[in-house]
């Protein structure tokens, strides 16, 4: 049984990601995906690739999360899963790529400047 690896990212968070033929469960961190993400639209991000290339409950998922929040985890996953269901079948990059799963968020946090609170806030400013 072949096991196609992939990985995605999205601000600070890594998704690592193993796709293989099965039933549709997703694992994360050994945790199933419906207890990991609670929230019902970080779910629909999960499956969307699944769902518009009419995969779902086809393929088996394990993932390994680390860094960023929960929300930019699920994108990194979504973008992994994607490019993963890619090398499964060239014919599922039109559709990815028309619902834009397969392209990388660049938008990160700006840096803290010196002399500044903050990226942008700067200090209170007093005139005497």
């Amino acid at each position: 049984m072949e096991v196609i690896n992939t990985s995605g990212r999205r601000k600070k968070a890594i998704a690592r990601v193993y796709l293989q033929k099965g039933k549709g469960k997703i694992t994360v961190n050994k945790v199933d995906h419906k207890k990991y993400f609670a929230n019902e639209v970080l779910l629909y991000k999960i499956q969307q690739p699944f769902v518009v290339t009419n995969n779902k409950n086809k393929w088996d998922v394990k993932v390994n999360l680390d860094g960023g929040g929960i929300a930019g985890q699920a994108e990194a996953l979504r973008l992994a899963i994607s490019k993963a269901l890619v090398q499964v079948s060239e014919d599922n990059r039109l559709v990815l790529r028309e619902h834009g799963l397969l392209t990388r968020d660049p938008r990160m946090v700006e840096r803290k400047k010196p002399g500044q609170k903050k990226a942008r806030k700067k200090f209170q400013f007093s005139k005497r």
